[in-house]
């Protein structure tokens, strides 16, 4: 008790830093069956890319693009590897790192059991995240053979509706393995987040519900998915003024 009560701050930010991270998982995931984000409308490109694959008798470049997707994966958890090697030999030598924390200005002074406490805290984080970004390399292992087990143009056995049963089952598991990858790198964010937890619990507070804010800006309105949910049209009225400066490919409608 008397441990709990000298902390109680630290498990308080303990406990919003969960929440953030958690909430912000579940209420993505909510919003974006009704709104467009980054997960949903990558999820129309991917099954558009599955339909036209299906049209190609040479699908070496779409099996190029799932191995260049499998090899981000595998460098984030080679990455992974590494800051957790990093930190259980920080835990190894704990009291150095104390005494070197606690040289620097505006950091709040913590006991070695709790300063070992937020460093597994912080291991736990990117073992996390290693757990994720390897299943994220064996669901594109998956989508490759779902490729390459794809039915070719000329095979008459295979009827229209089983090539979109099969062009929307591949999209799918592409966008199962593109999810996994999107946690691990949400781990990593909020992993910067728990490093401000060695300067202090507000401050790591403040920091989580930053990083929330990032996400949420980059997955519901960010350029990029302005630009992907832009549609080229041949109808919308043109500036007269802008009409012999700008060519009739650049009207574009949300």
């Amino acid at each position: 008790m008397s441990f709990i009560q000298s902390n109680l701050s630290n498990l308080l930010a303990v406990c919003w830093f969960a929440l953030c991270w958690g909430g912000y998982t579940r209420y993505a995931i909510f919003k974006g069956r009704d709104t467009a984000c980054l997960a949903s409308v990558l999820h129309l490109y991917r099954e558009d890319w599955m339909r036209r694959m299906l049209l190609r008798d040479n699908r070496i470049a779409d099996a190029s693009v799932i191995g260049n997707l499998e090899r981000n994966a595998s460098f984030f958890a080679s990455s992974t590897l590494i800051i957790l090697a990093g930190i259980l030999t920080v835990l190894g030598a704990s009291d150095r790192a104390l005494s070197l924390l606690a040289d620097l200005p505006l950091v709040q002074q913590a006991s070695q059991g709790m300063s070992e406490i937020k460093l597994l805290s912080l291991a736990a984080v990117f073992v996390y995240a290693f757990f994720t970004f390897s299943w994220c390399m064996r669901q594109y292992n998956f989508a490759a053979v779902l490729v390459g087990s794809a039915p070719m143009i000329g095979e008459r056995q295979v009827n229209e509706l089983e090539r979109k049963a099969f062009a929307s089952r591949a999209a799918r598991v592409l966008s199962l393995a593109a999810n996994q990858f999107n946690l691990g790198l949400r781990a990593y964010y909020f992993g910067m987040a728990m490093l401000t937890w060695f300067i202090g619990p507000w401050l790591f507070m403040v920091t989580s519900i930053g990083v929330v804010l990032i996400l949420y800006r980059r997955e519901f309105h960010s350029d990029v998915l302005e630009v992907m949910v832009f549609t080229p049209t041949e109808s919308a009225p043109l500036d007269a003024s802008k009409e012999s400066s700008m060519p009739a490919t650049e009207t574009i409608n949300r």
